[in-house]
């Protein structure tokens, strides 16, 4: 596949921006930049693309209200508590240059400070989902970062290379872009090795190819080359192609879209096959439902699971677990990731969607289990077929 065919193939992008291109060394914006980001952005809004940044420089832009301008601290480490007083400094002037950049090309933000916990906990993790798909839907750009201010050590992901790529799974992205400060990956490192060589592909993600990252040079940079390989490897594991490429120069999208220097790394399947893969292995069910023949046999045909079609449940489970559905003879047809608890469930089986509300005093969703979060079994897919 060119290289490009990655970008124009895609309809769902996450762009991840690195601190050191956002913000000068003394803690300014770099406005000019943004803006030109901005204008590529919008862009690709105009050709349909789902847009999802997510946006270091939290910690940059409040560092020195913790440390003053003192240019002997510039490149310190802060301390833990001093990351999370200065992200909690920095994180509103983040989202205001976001909000004040987009907002010229008729673009609106919404911010979303996530953690690990958020991203790999399934009840949160379908909560976030349905946040930013929901954004998605109505045309509004997320702008995602960790958020700093409560992480501890031991919890946090320590860079946005790897959140970015969890954000990508998460909302099923077709192509992740960490715009960085070089412009791709290399066979050493090119700043003392002069027979390093540039990759501009990679098709799998081997022991040799994570071997080739580096340490990070920057002093805003929280990870290196390693942390952008493990962004790959999670971002590709989920269906999802990723590019590393230089993005200091303005315009990066557009140089990127125009055929720029860049590593692309493939992912070898889509992602929502990838995602149907995550929830059919691996875990076990906390509880199951039953459905009558007719949820079954619109299961088969790709369809989400309806209030009206259950019968009866069992087990004691939440929202976000996964759950086995039988059919009337209690085989096993399907399992999925249930967006109520099994109490709810109770109360709305044989029940339509629109009654929900009025049962339970809320709605969250039409579906019990949406058809992306559900894998039918391929035996009770044929045997519906036979059956037709």
């Amino acid at each position: 596949m060119a290289a490009l065919t990655y970008l124009t193939s895609a309809r769902r992008i996450v762009v991840k921006v690195g601190s050191a291109l956002l913000v000068n060394t003394d803690g300014t914006l770099r406005a000019a930049w943004l803006d030109g980001l901005a204008h590529d952005l919008a862009g690709l809004k105009r050709r349909g693309y789902d847009i999802v940044i997510v946006s270091s420089g939290a910690i940059a832009f409040g560092r020195n209200m913790i440390i003053g301008a003192d240019q002997q601290r510039n490149n310190a480490r802060l301390s833990l508590a001093e990351k999370q007083a200065a992200a909690a400094i920095g994180q509103i002037r983040l989202n205001t240059e976001w909000q004040q950049a987009m907002a010229k090309h008729d673009m609106t933000t919404a911010q979303i400070l996530l953690s690990p916990d958020d991203t790999e906990t399934r009840r949160k993790h379908l909560n976030a989902r349905a946040t930013l798909i929901t954004l998605l839907e109505h045309q509004i750009v997320p702008v995602v970062n960790e958020n700093d201010t409560v992480a501890t050590a031991e919890i946090r992901y320590g860079d946005n290379d790897r959140l970015a790529a969890r954000v990508a799974q998460m909302i099923s992205a077709d192509a992740l872009i960490l715009l960085s400060d070089v412009d791709g990956l290399y066979s050493g490192d090119p700043n003392s090795d002069n027979t390093a060589t540039h990759i501009p592909e990679v098709t799998n993600m081997t022991s040799d190819i994570m071997a080739m990252a580096g340490p990070a040079r920057h002093a805003f940079s929280s990870g290196g080359m390693i942390t952008k390989l493990e962004a790959a490897r999670i971002a590709t594991s989920a269906g999802c192609h990723m590019a590393i490429c230089h993005g200091g120069d303005d315009h990066p999208i557009q140089q990127l879209y125009d055929g720029g220097i860049a590593t692309w790394f493939r992912a070898n399947s889509q992602p929502l096959q990838a995602r149907k893969t995550w929830i059919d292995g691996g875990l076990t069910p906390k509880g199951t439902i039953m459905v009558d023949d007719g949820a079954s046999l619109a299961l088969s045909r790709g369809k989400s699971l309806l209030a009206a079609g259950i019968t009866a449940v069992t087990g004691d489970f939440d929202k976000g677990d996964l759950i086995a559905i039988t059919d009337q003879s209690n085989a096993t047809i399907a399992r999925g990731l249930t967006r109520y608890s099994a109490s709810d469930i109770q109360l709305i089986k044989g029940h339509n969607s629109g009654e929900i509300e009025t049962i339970l005093g809320y709605r969250d969703h039409d579906e019990v289990i949406h058809a992306d979060d559900l894998v039918v079994d391929a035996v009770a897919r044929q045997s519906q077929k036979k059956d037709m």
